[in-house]
């Protein structure tokens, strides 16, 4: 019969929680990573505009081109405060190296 002795103590458990910093550079680059299709889905909405020829209410193409110009800026000026927030990261890290 086991009394209990024959068990192995068990090692400490490896903390879940990550490092604030590390944390929010894996988000950052996450949110990088979901760029692309929240790209690819706002160029697709004109597909979804009803067209000119089935009725009067149709988007003219210039309405849609401007739209697609307007996403495509902002696409970019995104990527650019990541670009600029990751930057910032790793200047961070590296002075906390340095420090310890």
């Amino acid at each position: 019969m086991n009394t209990g002795e024959d068990r192995k103590p068990q090692g400490v458990r490896p903390s879940l929680f990550l490092e604030r910093q590390s944390y929010r550079r894996r988000r950052l680059m996450d949110a990088a990573r979901l760029l692309p299709i929240l790209g690819a889905a706002l160029v697709a909405i004109p597909l979804l505009w009803p067209s000119q020829g089935s009725s009067d209410d149709g988007v003219p193409l210039s309405s849609a081109i401007l739209y697609i110009f307007a996403c495509w800026a902002l696409l970019i000026i995104i990527s650019l405060i990541f670009g600029f927030a990751a930057r910032r990261m790793v200047v961070s890290d590296d002075a906390e190296a340095e420090s310890d």
